[in-house]
């Protein structure tokens, strides 16, 4: 049959479809209410043009450093890494064929916890928990914010044959405007808290954290900021004759995406403006600017790389590189990570030229596993499921701490570690003291990282239980057990992480004893936590074992995550 669906309602329909969890601009809200017409939706992009690219001047330091100083804190954040995309550990992106060496120096000249975690399985809640020092559950900050219209649209299209989506207009009435879905400011940052000791704050990329004035980065302690406020962005000039771009027609993040072209960034709060090249080269430009800004003085750098997040697109320079890759989508993102690991590379030798090197604790890490909905396989390889779930493949990082004054070089720690464990361990680098009214779930690793654990007060491990939540999808990790509970449909999931890193085999059959015991901490840790500043509106499925785009059985596993 003729399609005569006018391409309006075409453009609006894939605009709605929009995955639960993407990143939105400010105008979302109004582009996809149901009665928008064409007219209204070109003028609101056209509005959301940004500005010429524009010069940043950073605020400069002394001109000599005076007397001891403390030491640099510098964090590193990718975005939707998988575990599998760099080849430290015999993987990477097709079959290894982008080498990650600058990244992998951060392992070898430093620790690789190489059992670590993300404080969520998505993007906005994960970056609250680093922030903070807190799992966002313990202060409401559980979903990420979309607004009513996106989501009532959202959550009436997002689903297959087998697992429709499930939304909750009752709950409509509770969500706060959109731009109020933000972090707290009641909640202690860390650069609120370095920043009273003395320490430049600058933060640079993807934000995520709130859109509204009362809730963006120098709201939150930072002195300087150049970044995006929302969950995602082009990555560069889709038109521009030395950018690759790799559309992907069945994902709807790229159907919200390349419709909005969402590009720029803003400094300090102004108006928002272009880039230079690519998203990855600019902030990595930007960044080794502000180090020479600051380097007679202590400093916190938060840089958010939105690489290697939707959409797909590459410099033509990183794609050509890459000929042996013969799919077209996975070579743009295996340009993006090869991107990645140069630039970074470049921002480590700029340490080292400016003399910093020694005494800047750096952090690498990403925000959660990799996403489904790019449709590549692989990404999380050799753990099972996404982003948007508490399996492994959603949770488990990289995570890589070098500060070669006090850290030993090339070791590896194996004990669990999580994303709240940055907020203490950069106080105790800074000399600075925890929060005391109120729960830290992070613990400073520097002793751990460095051998000297019972000075510590004699733990052998920073954590020995761990939980997640969204919604009525909870999961927990006590010593090597872990339980995945979820309510829609009722089910648990009982792996043992020693002999079953891959949770290929459930075991609540055979140790129904140990799963009702992880039940009842999980209950008890679920107790402890606040109620989410705004209700999930969406219950969405996702298949454990397949990325987007390839065909669905009645028998693949799957959960609802909420939001």
């Amino acid at each position: 049959m003729k399609n005569t669906t006018s391409p309006a309602r075409r453009l609006l329909a894939l605009i709605v479809a929009v995955a639960v969890g993407c990143g939105l601009i400010a105008a979302a809200d109004a582009i996809i209410g149901g009665r928008v017409g064409m007219a209204l939706l070109v003028a609101r992009l056209k509005r959301a043009t940004p500005l010429p690219n524009q010069p940043v001047t950073w605020q400069q330091g002394p001109a000599e450093a005076s007397g001891p100083r403390k030491p640099n804190v510098l964090v590193i954040l990718v975005d939707d890494m998988g575990f599998n995309d760099i080849t430290l550990n015999g993987g990477g992106v097709a079959g290894g064929a982008v080498p990650t060496p600058h990244i992998h120096s951060l392992a070898t000249d430093g620790v690789n916890c190489s059992l670590a975690y993300s404080g969520n399985a998505t993007c906005s809640p994960s970056r609250a928990a680093l922030m903070t020092g807190r799992d966002g559950t313990r202060f409401g900050f559980e979903f990420t914010s979309v607004p009513i219209n996106f989501a009532r649209a959202v959550g009436h299209r997002v689903g297959n044959k087998f697992h429709p989506p499930i939304y909750h207009s009752e709950r409509e009435k509770d969500v706060p405007p959109y731009p109020t879905q933000g972090l707290p400011t009641s909640e202690i940052t860390i650069t609120k808290l370095l920043g009273g000791a003395g320490y430049h704050t600058v933060q640079l990329g993807k934000w995520h954290l709130g859109e509204s004035p009362e809730f963006r980065p120098q709201q939150h302690g930072f002195d300087e900021s150049l970044g995006y406020l929302a969950g995602a962005s082009l990555h560069a000039d889709p038109n521009s004759p030395d950018v690759v771009n790799a559309k992907q027609d069945f994902d709807p993040v790229d159907a919200f995406l390349w419709a909005a072209q969402p590009r720029g960034v803003r400094h300090n709060g102004g108006p928002v403006f272009d880039i230079r090249g690519t998203m990855t080269e600019y902030l990595t430009d930007e960044a080794i600017a502000a180090l020479e800004a600051n380097r007679n003085r202590p400093f916190f750098m938060y840089l958010a790389y939105s690489a290697p997040h939707s959409p797909l697109q590459a410099s033509k320079a990183d794609y050509d590189a890459l000929p042996q890759i013969g799919d077209h989508p996975l070579r743009v993102y295996a340009a993006m990570i090869r991107s990645l690991d140069r630039n970074i590379g470049r921002l480590l030798a700029a340490l080292k030229e400016k003399g910093l090197e020694d005494d800047t604790l750096v952090v690498f890490t990403s925000d959660n596993g990799g996403a489904n909905y790019i449709g590549l396989d692989d990404l999380n390889k050799p753990f099972r499921g996404w982003k948007a779930t508490f399996f492994e493949g959603g949770l488990r990082i990289p995570f890589f701490v070098r500060w070669p004054a006090k850290l030993p070089r090339g070791t590896t720690f194996a004990k669990p570690v999580t994303h709240v464990d940055i907020y203490a361990t950069a106080a105790a680098a800074a000399g600075v003291d925890l929060p005391t009214d109120r729960v830290i779930d992070g613990r400073n690793l520097l002793p751990f990282l460095a051998g000297d654990a019972p000075a510590a007060g004699g733990a052998a491990e920073p954590h020995d239980t761990l939980f997640w939540r969204s919604g009525p999808y909870r999961a927990v990790r006590s010593g090597d057990w872990k339980l995945q509970v979820t309510e829609t449909p009722p089910k648990r999931l009982l792996f043992n992480l020693a002999d079953d890193p891959t949770e290929r085999h459930d075991l609540l059959a055979s140790h129904p004893d140990k799963a009702d015991e992880l039940y009842g901490l999980l209950m008890k840790i679920d107790a402890e936590q606040a109620k989410p500043l705004w209700p999930a509106l969406i219950e969405a499925p996702v298949l454990i074992d397949k990325p987007l785009g390839r065909p669905i059985t009645a028998d693949d596993e799957f959960v609802y995550w909420s939001n």
